[in-house]
């Protein structure tokens, strides 16, 4: 069986063959090829949301992680993430959690959210 995908890191299609990447073809960088090899291996995901926040001028403020997580655990750190309610004032960069679900990636804010 083959499956073509398209690589995240540079828009050419990879081709996988039998969940082993035996030939990749199409990348114009090397990160195709590392990408195509994890993603039938151990495919990860990032996540970007959203957190509330209390008493702030926004009622959102936006989030990542800043780094990927195995795209099984996609539901479950989504789940941790809607708990989440943060006070104003929320700044760039601060850390929202640390090591969310023991996965080695940490929520970062992505936006300023001052408070009211």
């Amino acid at each position: 069986m083959i499956r073509k995908m398209t690589c995240i890191v540079c828009p050419n299609g990879c081709e996988i063959v039998d969940g082993k990447c035996i030939s990749v073809s199409g990348n114009l960088c090397p990160k195709g090829a590392q990408y195509a090899a994890q993603e039938v291996e151990a495919p990860k995901r990032t996540i970007a949301s959203s957190v509330a926040v209390k008493n702030g001028v926004l009622p959102l403020v936006s989030v990542r992680l800043n780094r990927a997580v195995p795209k099984e655990k996609l539901f479950e750190v989504m789940a941790e993430i809607r708990k989440l309610s943060l006070n104003a004032p929320v700044h760039t960069g601060d850390l929202i959690v640390e090591n969310i679900l023991g996965l080695g990636s940490d929520l970062i804010a992505t936006k300023n959210v001052e408070k009211q």
